[in-house]
């Protein structure tokens, strides 16, 4: 697994759609263009949202990590 490194985790497990997205929105408004963020989200929504809002905000999907009971979201603020 490639290590990154992140500037701000946003641990949304156990929170319900729309709940890990608005979570991560609230995260990079407070990151700096370029750092990373990372999100863990237990919501199989998320997979569809996450993917979809980002595209639309013009921010970069750098991986999604599959792990046993959760995804997480390698994000980067783009502007």
């Amino acid at each position: 697994m490639t290590e990154y490194n992140v500037a701000i985790e946003v641990d949304a497990r156990g929170s319900f759609c729309p709940g890990p997205m608005m979570e991560l929105i609230k995260a990079i408004r407070q990151a700096e263009v370029g750092e990373l963020l990372s999100l863990l989200s237990s919501d199989e929504g998320t997979r569809n949202d996450v993917p979809a809002w980002l595209k639309k905000a013009k921010h970069e999907l750098v991986e999604i990590i599959n792990l046993e009971d959760h995804d997480k979201y390698i994000v980067k603020k783009s502007h």
